[in-house]
C-alpha cells in the first residue's frame, strides 16, 4: 500500500473532508449487477452478459452500462442467428434502451445489495475518518434511487452527511462538476478535498476538480490495472487509507490564521 505521497519540497496541504465512492470502492456490486442485467435481457429474450463485460463495463453510470449490455448482446444473438434479427437488428440497440431501462430498474431495485459485499476494512476505515473529524460524503456515478438503499442496506448509510448519486447533477464522473457541487456541500476547498475511488473516473473527475485522489487496488477500473492511473497514491484497505491520512494531518503545518 503506498499513501499520499510526501514531497521533501513542500509542505502537506491538510485535509478537512473526503469524498468517496461506491461501486468497486466500498461496495463490491458485480453480483448485484449480473443478477439484475440478466433478468433484464431475459425479459428482452437476449443471452446472458458474462461478469467479465460487467467488470469493464462498470462505472460510468447505469445509462451507460445497460447501453453498452444491451449493444453486446444484441450483437452476440445477431451473431448466433438468434430472434431479435431482422425486426430489432444488433446495430439498433438504442431502439430498445427505454425497454430495457425499465426492466433493469425493477430487477435492480428488487434485489439492491443482495448480492453484493462490502470490501475488508471500509467500515472500520470509515469509522477512523470519521474519528479523525473528517467530515464524508459518498459520491457515486449510479443512481441516488439505487445508491442510498444499498448503503442502507449495507450499513454504510450513517457515515456520510451527504450523499450525491449520477442523477444528482448535470454531469456524472469524469466530469469534475460532481466533485466540486460535493466540495460546495462540504464546505471545502477543493484542494483540501480527499477523492477516495477505485477507476481512472474518480482520479479524471479529481485531477480537474483540483482534488488529491487515493484509488483503492481491488476496484473495478474498466478491467484495467489501476497501476496505470495518474492518482497520488493507492490503497489496499479503507483503514489504510485512514491510516495515511492520520499521519499526513499529524505532519500537516499549522493553520494561519
Amino acid at each position: 500500500m503506498t499513501t499520499l505521497p510526501a514531497d521533501p519540497t513542500a509542505q502537506p496541504t491538510s485535509i478537512q473532508a473526503v469524498i468517496v465512492d461506491l461501486d468497486g470502492t466500498m461496495v463490491d456490486t458485480l453480483g448485484d449487477f449480473e443478477v439484475a442485467l440478466n433478468r433484464m435481457l431475459a425479459d428482452l429474450q437476449l443471452p446472458p452478459v458474462q461478469r467479465g463485460f460487467i467488470e469493464r463495463a462498470v462505472g460510468k453510470g447505469s445509462e451507460h452500462l445497460i447501453r453498452a449490455v444491451l449493444a453486446e448482446q444484441m450483437r452476440q444473438a445477431d451473431l448466433s442467428g438468434g430472434a431479435v434479427g431482422a425486426s430489432c437488428p444488433a446495430t439498433l440497440p438504442e431502439a430498445r434502451y427505454e425497454q430495457a431501462w425499465r426492466s433493469y430498474q425493477t430487477h435492480y431495485l428488487a434485489i439492491n445489495g443482495q448480492f453484493s459485499s462490502v470490501y475488508p476494512g471500509v467500515v472500520a476505515g470509515l469509522q477512523a475518518l470519521r474519528d479523525l473529524g473528517l467530515p464524508l460524503a459518498c459520491l457515486t456515478n449510479k443512481p441516488l434511487s439505487f445508491a442510498q438503499p444499498l448503503l442502507a442496506a449495507k450499513g454504510l448509510d450513517g457515515f456520510f452527511s451527504h450523499v450525491f448519486g449520477g442523477d444528482s447533477f448535470a454531469r456524472k464522473k469524469p466530469d469534475p462538476l460532481p466533485l466540486l457541487e460535493a466540495c460546495k456541500a462540504l464546505g471545502t476547498a477543493p484542494a483540501r478535498t480527499l477523492m477516495v475511488g477505485d477507476s481512472q473516473n474518480d482520479a479524471q473527475a479529481a485531477r480537474a476538480a483540483g482534488c488529491p485522489v487515493m484509488l483503492m487496488t481491488y476496484g473495478y477500473n474498466h478491467g484495467e490495472p489501476v497501476q496505470g492511473v495518474d492518482a497520488d497514491g493507492l490503497a489496499d484497505t479503507m483503514t489504510a487509507v485512514a491510516a495515511g491520512l492520520a499521519a499526513r494531518l499529524q505532519n500537516a503545518p499549522p493553520e494561519k490564521g
